[in-house]
């Protein structure tokens, strides 16, 4: 078991959370996509944006999935507004 992983089974556990619920993948690619090109303090703020859309009921994969698209095309929209 990988040091993220007994970080998220601990943490989870602490927060009351079945780890398996934890879409670690989505958001481990939605902070590098925030990160690498909108800035990197945006990362863990958009990862906090998502638990707030998954407390309202969004689907976590799917919050996840619309940020990372906003932010691979961050570069592109802020050129045509600029």
């Amino acid at each position: 078991m990988s040091d993220l992983d007994t970080w998220i089974r601990a943490a989870a556990a602490e927060l009351g959370i079945d780890p398996a619920e934890v879409p670690t993948g989505a958001v481990l690619e939605l902070a590098k996509d925030v990160a690498h090109n909108v800035v990197r303090p945006g990362a863990p703020v958009s990862a906090y944006l998502v638990g707030l859309a998954v407390g309202r009921g969004a689907d976590p994969s799917e919050a996840a999935g619309k940020l990372r698209e906003l932010a691979l095309s961050w570069a592109g929209e802020q050129g045509e507004t600029a």
